[in-house]
């Protein structure tokens, strides 16, 4: 295994946490703002706050299972799939692009998503079972 691939997975994984913290700490923070974003992106109108913590409530208990690297398969496949599909789900921003810069910052994510998924048995700086094949 190459000498710092553990450590680069490692920053990798803390980046993407990052992101999703605060996306997670928004639904606390600003619960309306949260369900405005469900009703806009993922046609899920009316959410309730309640609903909206109960969703941040399970998004905390992910996002530090998967920074501390944690039950690899699923915490990064569900990280994987969560971002896949707020990056689909912005599509339409993708077709006026100039208007909407921020939104292509997903990709480079989402690449580092899937990255993070397909290496997860190289992920050694964890707290989570070491299954790295080398």
């Amino acid at each position: 295994m190459p000498k710092h691939l553990p450590l680069s997975l490692l920053f990798l994984r803390l980046g993407v946490f990052i992101v999703f913290f605060f996306w997670t700490l928004d639904k606390f923070v600003n619960p309306e703002h949260a369900a405005n974003v469900f009703a806009k992106f993922y046609a899920l109108e009316n959410l309730s706050i309640t609903i909206v913590y109960l969703i941040g409530s399970l998004q905390i208990i992910l996002i530090f299972s998967f920074v501390m690297g944690l039950f690899k398969k699923w915490t990064y496949g569900i990280i994987l799939l969560l971002h896949a599909a707020s990056t689909f789900a912005s599509f339409g921003l993708y077709l006026t692009p100039f208007d909407n810069l921020l939104f292509f910052a997903a990709w480079p994510m989402l690449t580092a998503c899937l990255a993070l998924y397909l290496m997860r048995d190289y992920d050694a700086l964890t707290l989570g079972k070491n299954t790295s094949p080398v």
